[in-house]
């Protein structure tokens, strides 16, 4: 791999196994396991970032909207009152 670096981590024992469990069943080595599963990890995690930030985006825009929608309302309200006293 270009300028990859070499990293040291510590994991429990029983992870160890289960790595090693599939680096037989998927003829990879640890590296490739590990590396796997990091690039998942940050896809899922900016997958769940992306998807509060929406739902953040969302809410603030329904508070916008409201107001909006309210001040629609007040206008139109406004305009039926003074078209009224138009006709009278």
């Amino acid at each position: 791999m270009p300028d990859s670096k070499r990293i040291i981590i510590t994991v429990p024992a029983n992870l160890l196994s289960e790595v090693d469990k599939f680096t037989q069943i998927e003829h990879k080595n640890r590296s490739e396991i590990v590396r796997e599963a990091i690039v998942f990890y940050l896809g899922e995690r900016q997958k769940a970032f992306m998807i509060e930030q929406m739902k953040k985006g969302y809410l603030e825009m329904a508070e916008i909207n409201l107001c909006i929608a309210r001040e629609d309302k007040h206008n139109s309200e406004y305009k039926g009152i003074s078209e009224q006293k138009a006709v009278e």
